[in-house]
């Protein structure tokens, strides 16, 4: 049984703008800049991967902290609040999201973890540990930047959050003991307690929550929906690609050495993560096409399938095999792979809601 889709409220995407600015439109060459960058600013300052991880956020360093709550406070602040209760009841969108992202996610990463490092026991089980862990970060950027729902986005990764702290244990002992177990193949451990990841949840996502739905809140009751929608969010919109730009700096900086020291296993877990990213966004984009999803709704749907909580993935491989791990390794190549991926896609999206959709 299912319920009629919510018709979306306009958003500010829906506008018409006559130029996109400068930072969007030139925002592969900024990423490209940054990942550049922050490879030469490892290279050139040798203790920089020391300094700045010395003072952490749980288990995330602090300069990374930051970015990512930049990225997210300006998107959570454009989120309608009071049109959520009506997202909540669309059981077919909320149906297809769990089932990409519980189900089909895992089960893919894992065929591909097994297919192309079956021999590298410890990348293997980094780029499985990378796989269960759902977007709840990024995702967000990328949903804005393609259109797609504000509200419905930020649902969508509240339910996964949640669903983050009840089944990452239980999925990371099925995939990686009781699966493989039963099939035959090696099998690997994974001693995680739900403590850890709800603090990840709590601090990656509810500050910006938080500060997003009071700022909203606070700001349109004293000057009024028009001017906040037309005037304040202008103004803050850009803060989130500059923490996205700064977060990329950092996570590059901090891994450098590894990507150049290591190319082959780079190459290595790169060319799964390629197919993961693909095949989810794809597949996922195509189900809620075929389901009759409207385009924003459906580019939601699609980008939280595809995406990963790479924060969370770090932090369990670092935890349970330490720092230097080859597990820590797949983690960490988990973002730099998938930021410029889904950056592609973001473009994938709008010729596709030209193309199909007819806007």
């Amino acid at each position: 049984m299912t319920t009629d889709t919510p018709t979306p409220s306009p958003t500010l995407n829906d506008e018409a703008t006559p130029k996109l600015s400068t930072l969007d439109r030139l925002l592969p060459v900024w990423i490209g800049s940054a990942m550049v960058g922050g490879i030469l600013l490892g290279r050139l300052i040798p203790d920089l991967n020391d300094t700045l991880d010395k003072v952490k956020v749980d288990t995330v360093s602090l300069p990374i902290a930051i970015g990512l709550l930049a990225m997210m406070y300006p998107v959570l602040a454009k989120v309608r609040y009071r049109g959520i209760s009506a997202e909540l009841g669309d059981r077919r969108t909320m149906g297809l999201s769990l089932v990409l992202n519980w189900v089909v996610g895992p089960a893919l990463m894992f065929t591909l973890a097994w297919v192309f490092l079956g021999d590298l026991p410890e990348l293997r089980t980094g780029l499985i540990i990378v796989g269960l862990a759902r977007c709840i970060a990024m995702v967000l950027i990328w949903n804005d930047l393609a259109c797609g729902n504000s509200e419905l986005g930020a649902v969508l990764v509240a339910v996964n959050s949640v669903f983050q702290i009840v089944m990452y244990t239980v999925l990371g002992w099925f995939y990686l003991d009781l699966l493989p177990g039963w099939l035959g193949l090696e099998t690997q451990s994974l001693d995680v307690g739900m403590w850890p990841i709800a603090k990840s949840v709590l601090i990656f996502l509810g500050i910006p929550l938080v500060a997003g739905f009071l700022t909203r809140t606070i700001l349109e009751a004293r000057k009024g929906t028009d001017w906040y929608e037309h005037s304040f969010l202008p103004r803050i919109g850009p803060i989130a690609l500059y923490g996205l730009l700064f977060t990329i700096v950092v996570l590059f900086s901090l891994q450098g050495d590894q990507i150049l020291d290591r190319p082959l296993d780079v190459a290595r877990v790169a060319v799964p993560l390629l197919i993961y990213f693909t095949l989810m966004w794809f597949g996922s984009f195509g189900a809620g096409y075929r389901l009759g999803l409207p385009y924003d709704r459906n580019t939601s749907v699609a980008f939280t399938a595809a995406g990963n909580n790479f924060e969370l993935g770090i932090a369990v491989a670092i935890a349970v095999f330490g720092v230097t791990s080859g597990q820590a390794l797949a983690g960490t190549i988990g973002p730099l792979i998938e930021v410029p991926v889904l950056v592609g896609l973001v473009y994938v999206a709008l010729w596709a809601k030209r193309r199909w959709y007819g806007e």
